[in-house]
């Protein structure tokens, strides 16, 4: 989910290439072709995990939940399913769904398999041109935002995602579901968090027209093409997508953004310091471009690190039951910076 997961300690996960094949037969090609399965990655967090399937020439990559959950909620195969289904055809990109199975028996959890991206992963990695040339990040920058312009203008009713989620009241329960969501495996006080909780109550705002919404949108969830013009060859990591608040997503984007001067909420992106957008011209963009109303935009950023925070204590709270020492946890700055982040958008002192 972050690039911090990487650090996080869970079990590690390998596939059974020949139950994998029999279950698949001829579902992506003719049968009988060799299967081959290959570990993309090497993190064992909180994230799902991926596989790249090769049969013949063809290449897909699987996606199925990591080994360990911070809470039964997350990581729903079918979920993200529903929603890349729903995007085919129009303009958001997104890898291509190609099959979905709900028997844990099979590999041990319920996957899904998609085509595989051509890309690159901007939190992680900016290769050359990009790295060197301020106007392709700025393209960059700017294709971030018109997704999520384009992700809210998806007619989800006629797309089939009613009961994806319950737009109705969709702010009003974002404190204390994740409130209590943090309780189930709260084992330190967080600096802030009082504050935030309540600061975020007192100053809800009326809300944007409810929309298709991906839940955890930021340059790490996305795929670039990997030559110019700049452009996304896919928005990815869609099981914590859902119908809310589409302001919830750009508030994602630039809480986590860094303008040139200050410290990162979380780790620098890769590029030039101070050479691309700042978070006010992110924002100009999105309320040019899709007409909805950010005067409320902090509340958004403040509450899109305060979700974020209590998910990653989930991994705090799990290496410290594991007996990894504080110095240790990949959680133990993290998730009290992110609090405090948070709050500084509620102060104002974060600029947007």
């Amino acid at each position: 989910m972050t690039e911090s997961a990487a650090a996080a300690a869970a079990t590690p996960l390998s596939l059974d290439a020949a139950a994998l094949a029999d279950w698949i037969g001829g579902r992506l090609g003719g049968p009988g072709a060799p299967l081959t399965v290959t570990r993309i990655g090497t993190a064992t967090g909180i994230g799902n995990a991926l596989f790249e399937l090769r049969l013949g020439e063809d290449s897909f990559v699987l996606r199925r939940p990591p080994a360990v959950l911070n809470d039964a909620s997350a990581s729903n195969m079918v979920r993200e399913w529903r929603i890349l289904t729903a995007l085919e055809g129009t303009p958001v990109p997104h890898p291509a769904p190609r099959l979905l199975c709900e028997d844990p028996e099979v590999i041990g959890a319920p996957f899904l398999v998609m085509d595989k991206v051509t890309g690159f992963t901007p939190g992680f990695e900016m290769p050359e041109p990009f790295g060197a040339d301020p106007a392709l990040r700025r393209g960059l920058a700017e294709a971030y935002v018109d997704a999520l312009v384009d992700l809210a203008e998806v007619d989800w009713r006629a797309r089939g995602l009613d009961g994806l989620g319950k737009p109705k009241g969709f702010l009003e329960r974002q404190v204390p579901r994740w409130l209590a969501q943090l309780d189930r495996y709260r084992t330190r006080d967080l600096p802030e968090l009082g504050f935030v909780t309540a600061w975020l109550e007192r100053n809800r705002p009326e809300g944007s027209a409810p929309a298709l919404i991906h839940g955890d949108y930021s340059p790490f969830n996305v795929m670039v093409a990997p030559d110019p013009p700049p452009r996304l060859a896919a928005v990815i990591d869609w099981d914590t997508g859902t119908i809310g608040d589409p302001l919830l997503d750009i508030g994602h984007l630039v809480a986590r953004w860094t303008d040139p001067g200050e410290e990162p909420v979380l780790t620098p992106l890769p590029g030039r310091p101070g050479a691309d957008p700042t978070r006010s011209e992110l924002a100009a963009r999105y309320e040019q471009r899709s007409g909805r109303d950010l005067s409320a935009l902090p509340y958004y950023a403040c509450l899109a690190l305060f979700k974020l925070a209590v998910i990653l204590e989930g991994t705090y709270a799990r290496e410290a039951r594991q007996g990894v020492p504080e110095e240790k946890n990949s959680m133990a700055v993290m998730v009290p910076r992110l609090m405090v982040a948070a709050a500084e958008f509620a102060r104002g002192e974060r600029s947007l």
